[in-house]
């Protein structure tokens, strides 16, 4: 239950951030009880808000009026959210190009958009369950009792060799694999890197250097492998907090797919990037919802694969008016683009779990 009403306090909150990239559009009627001028700045008043501050005309002094104010900005975004978001789900692309093109008062804007969906898909994976794993039975306390289990094994058989005073080699073996479990507990103990092999052959922790960095093998790996879990709470955290660094670093990615042509610039890529986000973002929160039926699971997984790219070949075709040829290739592309970006997201994510 506590997940639940966690997951819609999460929702609320990606509203309200949502409201601060998408204030009120003025396309309203004056209220019928609003004063003449604006109690702001005294101008007089001709609509619903002040020509010269802003303000809206008509302010309420009430808690039920509070009360209103709350629940619109945390929920709902007037009704632009319901003009935007069919156009969002069937016409990608011309919902992209028009909002490049000024018409800016009837739909949300893509930032906005994408603050509310990535709020709201954590919530509603919070409360369906969907969240990192906290406890790992492979973390350094189970290694620690591996290499206690196989040191105590083979000095068992380095007593055995004693007793029966076998060949020297096999000795030596014995021992060298009795130095090198020894080794391995007082680098457990320590949270460096370390292997040893278990006396039924598995290998445990191989020892190796990823980056060659010092600083992040001995940082980053060193803390994943202290503990998973809670480097694994701080990936997710982590990733609704700087998921907005998913636009930036998809920017120059699209913008090679269309170097060559000067009518597309940064700013179209942008909203297309963002737009195209936000999309995945509700898709994601809608697949979610079949985890509470198993038996639609594998209609689920079917969307995953082939509702983004037939959206996306429809945000690029429409989006930047491009041939069926065109739109095709670039997919092709760009598709390999997001792997990498998602790649590099993910080192971005490891980074800041580990500082």
């Amino acid at each position: 239950m506590s997940d639940i009403f966690d997951g819609l306090g999460t929702a609320a909150e990606g509203g309200l951030f949502a409201r601060a990239f998408e204030p009120d559009s003025g396309a309203k009627s004056p209220h019928p009880h609003q004063p003449e001028n604006c109690l702001n700045c005294g101008a007089p008043l001709s609509g619903a808000y002040c020509s010269a501050c802003g303000q809206q005309g008509h302010v309420h002094r009430t808690i039920g009026g509070f009360m209103h104010d709350l629940m619109h900005g945390a929920l709902h975004f007037e009704g632009k959210f319901w003009h935007t978001l069919p156009m969002l789900v069937f016409k990608p692309g011309q919902l992209t190009r028009r909002y490049i093109e000024g018409q800016r008062a009837r739909f949300v804007s893509p930032m906005a958009l994408f603050l509310f969906g990535v709020f709201l898909m954590f919530a509603v994976f919070q409360m369906v369950g969907l969240t990192a794993p906290t406890e790992f039975g492979n973390g350094p306390a189970t290694a620690r009792v591996q290499a206690e289990t196989a040191l105590a094994q083979e000095k068992e058989k380095l007593a055995e060799l004693d007793a029966a005073e076998v060949e020297t080699g096999r000795r030596e073996e014995i021992e060298t694999r009795i130095a090198g479990l020894e080794r391995a507990l007082q680098l457990i103990d320590t949270g460096e890197n370390f292997s040893f092999q278990t006396a039924d052959g598995k290998r445990v922790y191989q020892e190796v250097n990823l980056t060659g960095i010092d600083a992040i093998d001995r940082g980053v790996v060193k803390k994943w492998r202290a503990n998973p879990g809670l480097m694994l709470y701080k990936m997710q955290a982590n990733f609704y907090k700087f998921s907005w660094l998913l636009i930036p670093l998809s920017i120059p990615f699209v913008w090679l797919l269309f170097a060559w042509k000067r009518r597309f610039r940064a700013y179209d890529h942008a909203i297309f990037v963002t737009y195209s986000l936000s999309f995945m973002t509700l898709l994601f929160v809608v697949l979610s919802l079949f985890t509470l039926l198993p038996s639609l699971g594998w209609l689920a997984m079917t969307a995953m694969v082939f509702i983004p790219p037939f959206h996306l070949y429809k945000q690029l075709r429409y989006g930047y008016d491009l041939s069926r040829f065109s739109a095709f290739w670039r997919l092709m592309v760009l598709s390999l683009f997001i792997w990498v970006i998602l790649l590099l997201f993910l080192q971005v994510l490891l980074l800041l779990g580990a500082y």
